[in-house]
């Protein structure tokens, strides 16, 4: 899997062996919109049009077209993972939260 970019826009790109080709599908829509191409021009102009029928339709429909993320979120983990971060979180004389925030923040810099 990879991503594709539109300016602030992103997809995640998949092969589909069937059709023998790329599918796109954008990420962090409310809804579902997919698209599909061979190279990485056709993906990336299948994409922008996606993207565009996807907004008019909601502009139409009266639809938030986003997902809003509120910063909150339950993580199921071991009891033992639990009391690492924990005890990790005490030892640093910080919440938590931080100590998980700045370690998943670290996880998606590489």
């Amino acid at each position: 899997m990879s991503i594709m970019h539109l300016g602030k826009y992103k997809a995640k790109i998949e092969y589909d062996e069937e059709t023998d080709t790329f599918r796109g599908e954008i990420l962090g829509l409310t809804g579902g919109a997919d698209f599909y191409g061979r190279t990485p021009e056709e993906l990336r102009a299948e994409f922008k049009q996606s993207l565009n029928v996807y907004l008019e339709v909601c502009k139409e429909q009266g639809i938030e077209p986003f997902r809003h993320y509120s910063g909150r979120f339950n993580l199921r983990i071991t009891p033992e993972l639990h009391e690492k971060l924990a005890i990790k979180a005490q030892a640093m004389g910080q919440s938590l939260n931080k100590t998980v925030g700045e370690t998943l923040q670290k996880a998606l810099m590489n």
